[in-house]
């Protein structure tokens, strides 16, 4: 008896908050999400490691300023490290390209905004 009372109170509960889920759930576009429609980039590759400090700095700032790019971290990716020693000449990260063929070194927000600045005007 007292396993059916102890499952009808989780069910019970359960029914009350899938209404309450439902209604959290918007049609209408977030805030974050419209912001970053009006800012385009151009496409952005971020050559890193896991524990690399201006690394995680260069994450964070593309996560929080929702600019799209992908991460290829050379020490797992063998392919990643090629192309970071022989195409891009270097040995440390971060290494950001922008576009086809802008590459920044390290990373500052200054300077990455300022790169890609140039490489829209390109266009």
């Amino acid at each position: 008896m007292r396993k059916i009372f102890t499952a009808a109170c989780v069910l019970a509960i359960a029914a009350l908050a899938v209404p309450v889920l439902a209604a959290d759930v918007s049609p209408t576009q977030s805030k974050i999400d419209a912001s970053a429609k009006k800012q385009t980039y151009p496409k952005v590759v971020l050559y890193s490691v896991a524990w690399c400090p201006h690394c995680k700095e260069a994450k964070e700032y593309f996560t929080t300023k929702n600019i799209p790019f992908i991460n290829k971290d050379v020490e797992l990716d063998a392919t990643a490290m090629e192309e970071l020693t022989k195409k891009y000449k270097s040995q440390g990260v971060p290494v950001i390209i922008i576009g086809n063929d802008k590459v920044l070194k390290g990373f500052s927000p200054e300077a990455f905004e300022k790169a890609v600045k140039e490489v829209q005007s390109k266009k």
